[in-house]
């Protein structure tokens, strides 16, 4: 690898909440490194995702939707995103072709607006996410309302699921990082530490398929992942303890199902992606309970890690 030509840097994937930022970084990274869902606010911590290439290392920065918030986690995750803008080398500001232009990309782009100083602007790309939901007609309507509404380093239509120019965003956001060498040793995808990748692909795993007031009133901590002794070393067993905080009785019915049966699949999922993930078999102990209005309790936010 020549170091001299060499460019890394951070690039921070920003958007009002469902732009598909998460599924935009696993794209990016090409394997999976943020949990995705159909559901907004799905993100709730800053994920890095580090893309390899010889002439350079970029590591995305996932975040939480940014929104007006209603709770004092939702104030939180706000904070979160922009102390995050603050520190990165290029934004990648993400909005959705499938959706009109509304009031929550105009609060996100005059928050962007502002990033760096006023002699070095920090560069902000402007991407068309879900570039496969709509025909050219619609998406050339896009890119128009989408360059209106800023001054863009770039403008870039994409697609995560098929493909569609995710390698010309990855030239483009390279293209605004600074020179210097890699971060990250060769093949590291991730920092982010293994009890906070299980705690999230529970959570994915539970949000599939549930009412919508679930989402924000779900919050999941990874408790003990420890070796089971007296296995033989050749066929380790991992025993992951896990506990789901809602705050009702309503949603931990919801969590739990009619005889379990909920929590037992949202345990089967969750499985396959967490041995993966720490390659070896797991045996995974869920557990339900109640923390009541968690999300505007400032001490029980920081237990539950916000």
């Amino acid at each position: 690898m020549n170091e001299a030509g060499h460019r890394s840097g951070f690039a921070c994937v920003v958007g009002r909440p469902n732009a598909g930022k998460s599924t935009l970084t696993n794209a990016l990274v090409g394997q999976k490194v943020a949990i995705t869902s159909g559901r907004p606010q799905t993100t709730r911590h800053v994920i890095r995702g580090v893309v390899h290439r010889p002439d350079a290392q970029l590591v995305l920065v996932d975040t939480p939707g940014l929104h007006r918030p209603r709770t004092l986690l939702g104030e939180r995750l706000n904070d979160l995103v922009l102390d995050t803008l603050a520190e990165v080398d290029v934004v990648a500001f993400c909005v959705p072709a499938d959706q009109r232009i509304g009031p929550g990309d105009r609060f996100i782009a005059e928050k962007v607006a502002q990033l760096g100083s006023a002699d070095a602007r920090t560069p902000v790309v402007a991407v068309a996410t879900k570039a496969d939901l709509v025909g050219r007609a619609r998406l050339a309507e896009h890119l128009v309302a989408l360059a209106d509404l800023g001054d863009w380093a770039d403008v870039v239509p994409v697609s995560a699921v098929d493909g569609f120019q995710v390698d010309v965003l990855v030239d483009v956001l390279v293209g605004h990082l600074p020179p210097g060498p890699p971060l990250y040793p060769d093949g590291e995808l991730t920092d982010e530490p293994e009890h906070v990748m299980v705690a999230e692909l529970v959570r994915e795993a539970a949000l599939e398929g549930v009412r919508d007031e679930l989402p924000h009133s779900l919050a999941v901590v990874v408790e003990e992942i420890v070796p089971r002794e007296g296995r033989d070393a050749a066929r380790p067993l991992l025993d992951v303890r896990v506990t789901l905080y809602v705050e009702r009785e309503s949603q931990k019915a919801i969590v739990i199902g009619r005889g379990g049966a909920r929590l037992r699949d949202v345990g089967t999922r969750a499985r396959r992606g967490i041995e993966a993930l720490l390659g070896a078999r797991v045996y995974l102990d869920l557990h339900v309970k109640v923390a009541k209005d968690w999300q505007r309790d400032p001490k029980q936010l920081q237990r539950l890690g916000f």
